[in-house]
């Protein structure tokens, strides 16, 4: 499959745009969590549930969205959902209450729910199945990109305009992408010719019952929805709360960890597609990875806060792994079933980040707040540990699982 360098950056950049923004959107809260607070007099608990629900409305596009995708093409579907995110961060910006707040970012994470399954749809009809890994990490880099424009930067922009202007300004640049995907990706058939929508649900079906998937969509699943959960919000008030640091000095800090974040999409990504020469799979490339960041995630639960940096560094870096594990299981299936698998494991990602988001901040609120207003170490440890330790348990299910495929292979 050869692409010119031209036709590959019309369909790379304005999807890359697209989840630059998506990711933006995502981590935006753990920097203006204060103001938000402040603001709204909330708790743990409520600021895990509003900023949850962007997961939560993203996991309920899913399996919609890989029928969709497969169907008519990610180009006109992104296009079309990236409006809804315009529409919610217009809306955030000019809420007054906790509940209009929780219905735009639901409307947000609607809206850029095909940010990342599009582009990967895309690269597989236009790249070659060897480039997978290494071009859905630069996508991924893109990603973190947004996550680093939503720490520092941010912050600074909040001593020009309040939180309240930054959703205006991502409301009309959400509007600008969303046009770019429209009309400079180029067209390209996603389905077989001929294949009916019936045909399309039975591909989904396909990919929920196969033992294949489920081996590996466990253990992606909670490593990813629990980089997310803490990435995307508590990492921010677990450095001013637990190491003490001010805010712009804790935003550095988020910063730090969004560039180890996008080096590791990159650096990762192009090592899964270098071993998969050498005959080591993409899969063992993932799993290896996302073992390393459960070895991060025990740092930060136990670690000391003089290490912060670099046990931060290491869980950026390493929780990118998850995401190799998407070309893997997209290697494993027809390409016409891309979307399908792709947005199958999303769909389990995505709840169990809102879930994961929403219980961290539950369990840090069983401990008293201090007098100083933050929230106990105590809590932020048991949250994450909690997360760590459904990560084990899905890490045995994998090798659990693949015994059982290798013995059924041998019949």
């Amino acid at each position: 499959m050869n692409t010119s360098i031209w036709t590959a950056l019309r369909v790379f950049v304005p999807f890359a745009a697209g989840y630059f923004l998506s990711y933006l959107y995502r981590v935006v809260n753990a920097v203006i969590a204060p103001d938000l607070v402040g603001d709204l007099s909330i708790g743990p608990s409520a600021l895990g549930l509003l900023t949850a629900t962007y997961f939560i409305a993203f996991a309920s596009s899913q399996l919609p969205l890989g029928v969709l995708l497969d169907r008519f093409g990610p180009r006109r579907v992104e296009a079309f959902l990236l409006l809804f995110a315009g529409l919610g961060a217009y809306l955030f910006s000019r809420s007054e209450s906790l509940a209009g707040l929780v219905v735009a970012r639901a409307l947000i994470g609607f809206g850029v729910s095909a940010c990342l399954m599009a582009a990967f749809k895309a690269y597989t009809l236009w790249f070659s199945k060897e480039k997978w890994p290494l071009v859905n990490g630069f996508q991924m880099a893109a990603g973190g990109l947004g996550a680093l424009a939503a720490t520092a930067p941010v912050e600074t922009a909040l001593h020009v305009t309040d939180w309240r202007g930054v959703f205006m300004v991502l409301a009309v640049l959400t509007l600008l992408v969303a046009v770019a995907v429209y009309s400079v990706v180029p067209e390209k058939p996603s389905s077989p010719a001929g294949e009916r929508f019936s045909e399309q649900l039975r591909g989904v079906k396909t990919v929920f019952t196969s033992l294949e998937f489920w081996r590996t969509a466990p253990l992606t699943t909670m490593s990813q929805a629990s980089f997310l959960s803490i990435q995307g919000l508590w990492a921010g008030p677990w450095l001013t709360d637990v190491a003490g640091l001010e805010r712009m000095a804790a935003a550095n800090v988020l910063l730090w960890i969004a560039v180890a974040m996008i080096a590791g999409f990159i650096l990762l990504g192009s090592l899964a597609g270098r071993l998969s020469r050498s005959g080591i799979s993409v899969l063992a490339t993932a799993v290896t990875g996302m073992c390393l960041f459960m070895g991060a995630q025990g740092l930060v639960v136990v670690g000391s806060v003089r290490w912060m940096l670099p046990m931060w560094v290491l869980f950026g870096f390493f929780g990118t792994s998850g995401i190799i594990a998407y070309a893997a299981l997209s290697q494993r299936f027809p390409v016409q079933l891309s979307g399908r698998v792709t947005t199958a494991v999303n769909l389990l990602v995505f709840i169990a980040a809102f879930l994961g988001q929403w219980a961290i901040g539950a369990i840090i609120g069983r401990w008293p707040v201090g007098a100083d207003g933050k929230y106990a170490l105590a809590g932020y440890r048991s949250g994450f540990l909690v997360m760590l330790t459904v990560q084990a348990m899905t890490l045995l299910w994998f090798f659990m699982a693949s015994r059982m495929i290798r013995n059924r292979n041998k019949e």
